[in-house]
């Protein structure tokens, strides 16, 4: 059974940081890419940011590029995702996913199979 587990997520100050982690098991991660999607309250999942199986080919969402970073440790079947220089507009609850090998747009949450159940991350002004 797969399953991916977020942790990480908190209340934090405008301009903080924190840190999100999603392990997995179940799966052989080195071969998925992953993947981190986030969801506000009243509003679509959107993704933010994503990264390939060997920790290449990272994408950013234009709303989170130059303040978030995605990276992972295949050893540990951990992905993370960090975040700097956080708005109340990034208040939202963060999951990770799993895409499998050869699927393209890293983008579309259509393409993942599998998800965590999320950590909630809240900004205050």
């Amino acid at each position: 059974q797969v399953q991916l587990v977020e942790s990480g997520g908190g209340l934090v100050q405008a301009g903080g940081s924190l840190r999100l982690s999603c392990t997995a098991s179940g799966l052989t991660f080195a071969s998925y890419s992953m993947g981190w999607f986030r969801q506000a309250p009243g509003k679509e999942r959107e993704f933010a940011a994503s990264i390939g199986w060997s920790g290449g080919n990272t994408y950013y969402a234009d709303s989170v590029k130059g303040r978030f970073t995605i990276s992972r440790d295949n050893a540990k079947n951990t992905v993370y995702l960090q975040l700097n220089s956080l708005k109340p507009e990034d208040t939202a609850v963060y999951s990770c996913a799993a895409r499998p090998p050869g699927v393209a747009a890293p983008t579309d949450p259509l393409e993942y199979d599998y998800w965590g159940q999320g950590t909630q991350v809240t900004v205050s002004s």
